[in-house]
Formats: structure tokens, C-alpha cells, sequence
């Protein structure tokens, strides 16, 4: 299997097994299917909120099946947001669960010494206790979020530009906030720019501009090829998580809602851990659910019966792979 920067993931073969008619590699899909299982790694301007943004993608590419964002409601911070078209919403919770890197502007109400402020951030990094602020769209209760790294990249006066990487869910200003008060001068946040959301970064993030010209291309000369590079399939939200490849005879019945029997694993990455996240992938590299390994990737190689993965979230629609119970492989 491929990822898109065309290296191999090292895959334990379990049982060998080849590709059948059905489906299609992500990136040959007919572009309109290719379109309901996109990801734009969007770079978010400052100004609009992801919700007006994300209505602009979906009027650009004239496009009328389900469509969500990953990312924050602040206006003020621009960035990487990824937006998901059609069954890659179904990774929306997934995405939009993935630390996060941001480089933003600290103003410090007070004059404070660049010694201080340091160990200040030294203060502030690991795990800290935060409240979402009043105008947050979950409940204001006092929650543990961890602070991986907070830096300080330089400063100008009260002005101070910090690169932070958190934990999903923490708010930078009211982190920005906090290191105001403990400084005894106050502070607040003035700029704020995602860099990073998981595995996707601000160096592969395109324009809303860049979305229109492929959409354009596409359209007056029916060259899909730029339209295809703006637009990622949603495999790239699971490249990063270990993988349990099936046989075709598999697929159906994981896309009903059955668990994932041993009979119907082809291949599967190291390191799968039993109760860690798994990726359940075609052997054309379609991403068909997100399951939860009931085995370690020992046992699932050794095992000839018993279920190897628990499924928590189909992504593949049902009518890709025929049912094929009547081989009692992989059902």
C-alpha cells in the first residue's frame, strides 16, 4: 500500500491475496466519487469564520453532498483547516482529534523581563488545567489538556511570537490569557495561525484561489489532474494509524456492520496493539471503517478464527463491494 508521498508501510503478510474488480484505487476514482471522498487541506485566511470558508468550498466546486470542517469557530485564526467533502465527514471527529501546532502573537499588558516570560512557558508546558472561555461551543467545565512544547521565537517590545504544540481542545488564548496572569501583567492573544493539524501542515495547504483555478481547469477543459492535487482522498487522514488490510470478501460485511474475523485479513501493519486504533483498508487502498484491534498484531497474524477488530465507524458505502457470505471468507 501507497501512502501519497509513495513510500511502503511495512505490512505483515497473513494470508496472500489479489485485488479483485471492485472499487478503485483512491486516486483513480471517477472524479465526482473522488470529490465525495475528498479533504481539502485548506489554508484558512484570517477574517472569515470555517463555517463561511467552508460555504465558499463547497460553492466553488458547485458542490451539493455533505461537507464539514476540522477546525476551530475563532476568525481570528487563520491557517491549516482541513474540510471534508461527502464520507470523509465520518472522519471529522478523528481529524479534528489530532494535536495541533500554532504560531501566535502574545501581547503582554505589562513590561515583563525575557528571562521571565520564559520560564513562565516552562511553567505552562505539560499538562494544565483550562477552562473553555464563555463564548466556547462545549460546557465550561474545568478540564486537563496537555502542553507539548511552547516556545518563544522572538520578541519586540510587549509583542512576543510563540510556536505552540497541543493537545486537541486546548484554546491558545486562553492559554495566552493565563500566562498573562501568572506574570501578574495581564496578556492577550493578537494573532493566531494553525500550522498544523494532525498530518496535515500549512507547507501542502492550498488557497480557496487554488481551489477555484483547478475547479476552472476542470471545467472549461475537463482536465481533472490540478483538481486532484488540491483535493486529497480521505485516505490521508489514516496514514498515520496502523492498518489491517482484507481480502475483497471481507469488505461487505464490514460495511453491514459485522466485526472484522481473522479469515479475512490479508495484511496488517506492525505495532497493532490489542484496544488500539486500527484503519481497516482495502487491498486497493481504500479506507473502509475505523475499528479497534480486539488482537496485537501477533496474535491477529497466528490466529485462524475469532473476531481481530471491533468496528467503530464505517466510511466505505455499502454497494462498493458486492456481499459475498457465501464463501464464508471473512464474514
Amino acid at each position: 500500500m501507497e501512502n501519497r508521498q509513495g513510500s511502503q508501510d511495512e505490512l505483515i503478510v497473513k494470508s496472500m491475496a489479489e485485488p479483485g474488480p471492485y472499487g478503485y484505487r483512491p486516486r483513480e476514482r471517477p472524479l465526482l466519487f473522488y470529490l465525495d471522498n475528498g479533504i481539502v487541506n485548506l489554508d484558512k485566511p484570517r477574517g472569515p469564520t470555517s463555517h463561511t470558508v467552508t460555504k465558499l468550498v463547497k460553492e466553488i466546486l458547485e458542490y451539493h453532498g455533505k461537507i464539514g470542517h476540522c477546525g476551530t469557530l475563532d476568525p481570528k485564526v487563520s491557517g491549516v483547516l482541513p474540510v471534508v467533502l461527502g464520507n470523509a465527514t465520518k472522519l471529522s471527529r478523528l481529524i479534528a482529534g489530532s494535536d495541533k501546532e500554532y504560531v501566535g502573537v502574545l501581547y503582554l499588558h505589562g513590561d515583563v523581563e525575557t528571562s521571565e516570560l520564559e520560564e513562565a512557558l516552562r511553567k505552562f508546558t505539560g499538562p494544565i488545567f483550562q477552562r473553555p472561555p464563555v463564548k466556547s461551543a462545549v460546557k465550561r467545565s474545568l478540564r486537563v489538556r496537555r502542553i507539548y512544547k511552547l516556545k518563544l521565537l522572538e520578541s519586540e517590545g510587549r509583542f512576543h511570537l510563540l510556536r505552540t504544540h497541543v493537545e486537541s481542545g486546548t484554546y491558545i488564548r486562553k492559554l495566552f490569557f493565563d500566562i498573562g496572569e501568572y506574570l501578574g501583567v495581564g496578556a492577550s492573544m493578537r494573532e493566531l495561525r494553525r500550522i498544523r493539524s494532525g498530518i496535515f501542515s500549512e507547507t501542502e495547504s492550498v488557497k480557496l484561489q487554488d481551489l477555484y483555478e483547478a475547479y476552472m481547469i476542470w471545467k472549461e477543459r475537463g482536465d481533472d489532474s490540478r483538481l486532484r492535487e488540491v483535493i486529497l482522498p480521505l485516505e490521508v487522514a489514516v496514514e498515520h494509524i496502523p492498518k489491517i488490510v482484507v481480502k475483497d470478501s471481507a469488505v461487505a460485511s464490514i460495511t453491514h456492520g459485522a466485526s472484522l474475523k481473522a479469515k479475512g485479513v490479508s495484511m496488517l501493519s506492525r505495532g497493532i496493539r490489542r484496544g488500539g486504533i486500527v484503519a481497516i483498508m482495502t487491498l486497493k487502498g481504500e479506507l473502509v471503517a475505523i475499528g479497534r484491534a480486539t488482537m496485537d498484531s501477533e496474535e491477529i497474524t497466528s490466529s485462524d478464527s475469532g473476531v481481530v477488530a471491533q468496528i467503530e465507524r464505517v466510511i466505505m458505502p455499502r454497494d462498493l463491494y458486492p456481499p459475498m457470505w457465501k464463501k464464508r471468507e471473512g464474514a
